[in-house]
């Protein structure tokens, strides 16, 4: 594992986000679409968790996203920013972090 400075560390911006609404993606069997607002905006963000949680599950949790990633496109779709998720080594399970208590949308976390 390679090392990384805390100032390149500092650079990601880290904030908590609602997922308003999320569809599969029509294009690939792991993928779903998430609207995810961060209160002063919304985003489109693609993530892999279509095996392991329910559209509906999914649906006003908060998580935690990296909103400053240059968007990517996947299968089609732009992507603008990552849900940050942990999965064992396996892949067996994922699981997206979340708050502890829950704190306004769009709050940073450092």
């Amino acid at each position: 594992m390679e090392n990384v400075s805390y100032e390149e560390f500092s650079k990601m911006e880290l904030r908590i986000g609602k997922i308003i609404e999320v569809e599969e993606h029509p294009k690939a069997d792991k993928l779903l679409v998430l609207k995810v607002s961060f209160g002063d905006e919304e985003r489109t963000i693609v993530a892999g968790l279509k095996k392991h949680y329910s559209l509906d599950y999914l649906r006003g949790k908060k998580a935690v996203f990296i909103t400053n990633l240059e968007p990517i496109v996947l299968r089609g779709i732009e992507s603008q920013g990552m849900l940050l998720a942990a999965v064992s080594e396996d892949d067996s399970e994922v699981i997206f972090l979340t708050p502890e208590k829950d704190i306004g949308e769009g709050s940073k976390i450092r």
